[in-house]
């Protein structure tokens, strides 16, 4: 069973079952919108132009037709649109049809990583499986190039969140922990593992825009080559609040957070915006630190003009409700909740 439903500026031809999941005849999930809408708004605001897009896990062809729809026309030189089902593949045809798309396009049915080694090289990759990148993170980083962006999902939110300890040593080589941070810091453990990954062909990566939401983790990658910029994303590894080894370094560049907040309405990217320019690792979980020191609740809005008016940054966090990122420590935080 097939019907048409529109996403942004796009119509396409979806696969009908009552549950979302792999059973699903082309694999569509409506709650990645956003996912997809981020994609549109971050590849519009950086000055890459001319790409060449590699979509190598198409499904529908979703993202790809809404690049070619909502993007500027100077933005793309071709998107590459691989499926390794030959279903998929059919019904990308037939979207890419529906939106009359004509020009500017490539349609692949091989393996992922058949697809991304075949070809010379791409300005901007899209991994976003159902489940962990792991497979298909060394192909994409080898085909990625100078000054691309390469953009991971990961859904495999229970692993690198703390509820399979052993599960994330394996497959991410980083022990999580699960706590109010977990969010955080699963982030920060997917985040360092595809910079190894990086490392091994000489390429730094550096994350420009990453986030939390719903049931997965993003991040966008700039690419630099080099054996000293590598150098220096390494130095950025370590440990936080027991877990790791993790990136230490910044979620988001603070500029393309702005940029990207102006061009929507979405409450959640003007809550990354704010926490955009207070580069700390963690944040402070309010109910958690009232709870330990037997304090009363404030407004957060109320906490957070407190700690402007000490002279510190504070923002709401997008990782977890009542909480938030600020470069104050914890033991003038308690002095301020107890005024």
């Amino acid at each position: 069973m097939y019907k048409i439903i529109e996403e942004g500026k796009a119509k396409i031809k979806i696969g009908v079952e009552e549950k979302i999941s792999k059973k699903l005849p082309v694999f569509y999930n409506p709650v990645m919108k956003l996912n997809r809408d981020i994609s549109i708004l971050l590849l519009d605001v950086i000055d890459n132009k001319e790409m060449q897009i590699g979509l190598p896990l198409s499904a529908t062809g979703i993202r790809g037709i809404r690049f070619l729809k909502e993007l500027p026309k100077t933005k793309i030189k071709v998107v590459k649109f691989n499926d390794f089902d030959k279903n998929s593949v059919k019904v990308i045809k037939q979207n890419l049809k529906i939106n009359k798309i004509k020009s500017k396009i490539e349609v692949f049915n091989q393996d992922a990583n058949l697809f991304m080694l075949e070809h010379p090289g791409f300005d901007y990759i899209d991994i976003d499986p159902y489940g962990g990148p792991n497979p298909f993170l060394d192909s994409a980083v080898k085909r990625l190039s100078r000054k691309g962006i390469f953009a991971v999902t990961a859904t495999d939110t229970g692993c690198l969140a703390g509820a399979f300890v052993n599960a994330c040593l394996r497959k991410y080589w980083a022990k999580p922990k699960r706590d109010e941070r977990m969010h955080e810091t699963g982030l920060r453990i997917l985040i360092r593992k595809i910079q190894l990954i990086g490392a091994d062909h000489d390429k730094a990566l550096t994350p420009i825009f990453s986030y939390f939401k719903d049931h997965y983790f993003r991040i966008f990658f700039r690419c630099e080559k080099g054996k000293k910029k590598v150098d220096e994303i390494l130095k950025m590894h370590g440990l936080f609040n027991e877990a790791g080894p993790l990136w230490l370094g910044e979620l988001f560049d603070s500029k393309i957070a702005s940029k990207i907040a102006k061009k929507s309405d979405e409450k959640f990217l003007r809550i990354i915006e704010k926490e955009s320019k207070i580069p700390v690792a963690g944040f402070y979980s309010l109910p958690k630190i009232c709870k330990k020191n037997k304090l009363k609740m404030i407004k957060q809005e109320e906490i957070i003009k407190r700690i402007k008016k000490k002279g510190y940054k504070a923002a709401e966090t997008h990782f977890a409700p009542n909480s938030l990122r600020s470069n104050i420590d914890e033991k003038e935080l308690i002095k301020i909740l107890k005024k």
